[in-house]
């Protein structure tokens, strides 16, 4: 993942001698002493510790609930489990390195193990973000589409998870290979690309993960939540009171999608560039471990925000806690494409004004929401059939009491 870094005095690279050598009779080697102080050291392990394990336990429920409820394992749903695992493995494979460096307040595990540390969270730091990306563009797609549903077209949804883990491989391999290169960071107890030196090689590698690596990825997000909060304003005119809510709801998750972004991103993004382009010494060690912590919460947001805020797995979170079987919300099943009672909606147009009304950021974008005990999306039929492709469609709500 990318993150800020200032390197040690003498510890620039990792193979610089006091990474690589053995460090205060502790066999295997180990950086020398971090610069934070044992109280900041400790509050930096509390901080971590609470992350790794609430990410930890966040995750593998998600992976549980997928596994356990053949409901849940609809396409989109495939790529919230995506961004799961791979939180999951920065929690398994990243976090616990660094929370036992600041409990000893040195690196322990040598140059290699810096190097390996480095690579790793990079890469499932950046398939979590690209992931967020491909995310946002489905549902952007799933309101477009013009054709009929099909819940088991897992294609798409297939490309985008491995894209997402191809492109990240893309950026996180060169430093491996001579573009930049892995290291210590901070006050040294995490290790990632070396923010510090002034080369062209290391330079034009910061811009480049920087460009396509954070700021991509949000203007995907923003571009394509944008345009859906945009679609739910143009049909207020339809049903007012339903479109208001529905806007209300959509906005409070685009703005909470945006600031928890921001927050776990942005402070990364302004050290790297300010350690990379601002004079020597203008972030200190202290400094820089604050967007690293910031970071690593993205492990515990992304399940409460994309997945336990989504009614659909919300409602096998309750079953599961309660040992009972989840009940079901009227839904249409989608991916990608939308249809109602086996009649699909013709045209970009009208399936906009269709699938708006019924789309929701916190839970599959097809999933139509619960609306007192039963109601029903139907179109006005009752009118004959108009040429005019700029006449509105009529949208009502049926509801329907049980007995």
């Amino acid at each position: 993942m990318i993150v800020s870094n200032v390197s040690l005095s003498g510890c620039a690279g990792v193979d610089s001698a006091p990474c690589a050598g053995p460090a205060e009779g502790h066999p295997g080697g180990g950086s020398q002493r971090t610069t934070l102080t044992p109280t900041g050291n400790l509050v930096v392990a509390v901080c971590l510790g609470f992350i790794g394990t609430s990410g930890l336990v966040n995750n593998l429920l998600v992976l549980v609930l997928f596994c356990r409820y053949r409901m849940l394992r609809s396409p989109i749903n495939l790529l919230l489990v995506n961004i799961s695992v791979s939180d999951l493995l920065v929690c398994v494979l990243g976090t616990p390195f660094s929370f036992a460096a600041s409990t000893q307040g040195r690196w322990l595990i040598g140059a290699g193990g810096c190097v390996w540390y480095g690579f790793a969270n990079s890469l499932f730091g950046i398939v979590s973000l690209i992931s967020l990306a491909v995310l946002s563009y489905e549902r952007y797609s799933t309101m477009i589409a013009p054709t009929e549903a099909d819940s088991s077209n897992y294609r798409k949804i297939s490309l985008g998870i491995v894209l997402s883990w191809f492109y990240s491989l893309v950026w996180t391999l060169p430093p491996l290979f001579g573009w930049s290169h892995y290291g210590p960071e901070g006050p040294g107890t995490t290790c990632s690309v070396n923010w510090t030196s002034k080369t062209a090689n290391n330079v034009s590698y910061i811009i480049c993960l920087f460009v396509f690596c954070l700021v991509m990825p949000f203007l995907v997000i923003v571009f394509c939540y944008g345009k859906l909060l945009c679609a739910i304003k143009q049909v207020s005119g339809i049903n007012a009171s339903m479109s208001r809510k529905r806007e209300q709801r959509v906005l409070f998750m685009v703005v909470i999608m945006v600031i928890c972004y921001l927050l776990c991103w942005l402070p990364y993004g302004i050290m790297a560039l300010l350690a990379t382009f601002g004079p020597p010494g203008l972030v200190t060690p202290e400094a820089s471990i604050i967007p690293s912590v910031l970071a690593k919460t993205s492990t515990v947001i992304n399940p409460v925000i994309y997945v336990f805020m989504n009614k659909q797995f919300y409602r096998c979170f309750q079953a599961l806690l309660c040992c009972e079987t989840p009940r079901r919300g009227s839904s249409l099943k989608s991916s990608s494409k939308v249809a109602v009672r086996g009649v699909a909606v013709a045209g970009p147009r009208r399936t906009n004004d269709f699938l708006f009304m019924v789309a929701t950021l916190g839970q599959p974008a097809a999933e139509v929401p619960q609306l007192g005990r039963s109601f029903e999306p139907t179109i006005d039929i009752t009118k004959p059939p108009s040429s005019d492709i700029h006449q509105p469609v009529v949208v009502s709500l049926v509801a329907h009491t049980d007995g």
